[in-house]
């Protein structure tokens, strides 16, 4: 009975990996050799008082196996971030570059809807694109419009680094350039294939040839006479009409005819 007992009660406490009910089985067993009497009763409270134990025993391990699962499913969940503040498209003119400017050509005076680039090394603020307005003036930070129409490069960088010595930095280093030419435009009729107005190319600042502006315009009609073209030139002092034999030009009889912004040129028709 003692044997029996005691190994049926091995094989129950055997049952459990938990620490403290294995503990709990030497008790019983030391109890059990103590005190023979009523053991059995003994035994079935004791074996009563340990199946909430052992069933917890058992309930524990698997309900932390499914913590354990839900937690690593949710650690693994991708993380949403807020987009960064760079995304945005706005840029600073401290850190933007400035344009390309183009080769001016010797001695070539800024004119009214000239583009310029302003660069004072050191000062990122003071970076500016700006174009000549009508009267020759540029806006400038901290100088506010500059007359600069009428001065080559040079005098304008020396300009803009008098002013900007003046009140506001010491010892400035500044470059003004040339960034594009201001649109210039004239009007060929008469007897050519495309009248009507044509800009002129940026590469050519001082004005075009009448040949180019005759090409321009898709060259002579059949009924043209190249030695009766006029252009007509807008100054101070009025309106200017000036004769001309493109014939002899176009031939090198005659010097070349340069052709200035704003000037209107008529090809006359051969009279038969």
């Amino acid at each position: 009975m003692r044997t029996s007992l005691a190994f049926g009660l091995r094989l129950l406490t055997n049952v459990s990996p938990q620490t403290h009910l294995t503990g709990f089985s030497h008790a019983i067993r030391a109890r059990f050799r103590r005190s023979p009497r009523n053991c059995g009763l003994r035994l079935i409270g004791v074996f009563l008082a340990m199946l909430p134990a052992v069933g917890f025993s058992q309930f524990t391990p698997q309900m932390t196996g499914q913590i354990n699962t839900q937690s690593s499913t949710t650690s693994s969940a991708p993380e949403t971030t807020a987009p960064s503040a760079s995304s945005s498209g706005t840029t600073n003119s401290s850190s933007a570059a400035l344009p390309a400017g183009i080769t001016a050509p010797p001695g070539y005076q800024l004119t009214a809807n000239d583009g310029i680039a302003v660069e004072v090394f050191g000062e990122g603020d003071l970076k500016t694109v700006a174009r000549l307005n009508s009267e020759g003036n540029a806006s400038l930070p901290l100088l506010g419009s500059v007359h600069l129409a009428g001065l080559t490069l040079t005098q304008a960088t020396a300009r803009v680094t008098e002013l900007y010595a003046r009140d506001y930095l010491v010892s400035p280093k500044v470059n003004v350039t040339l960034l594009g030419y201001a649109r210039r435009r004239f009007t060929i009729l008469g007897q050519v294939n495309h009248p009507g107005s044509f800009e002129m190319p940026e590469t050519s600042p001082g004005g075009i040839d009448l040949m180019e502006a005759i090409a321009m315009a898709g060259g002579y009609t059949r009924i043209a006479a190249p030695e009766r073209t006029s252009v007509r030139r807008h100054s101070a002092s009025g309106d200017q009409i000036m004769r001309v034999n493109a014939k002899r030009v176009e031939r090198g009889q005659s010097a070349n005819f340069r052709i200035q912004d704003g000037d209107s040129i008529t090809v006359g028709e051969s009279i038969f």
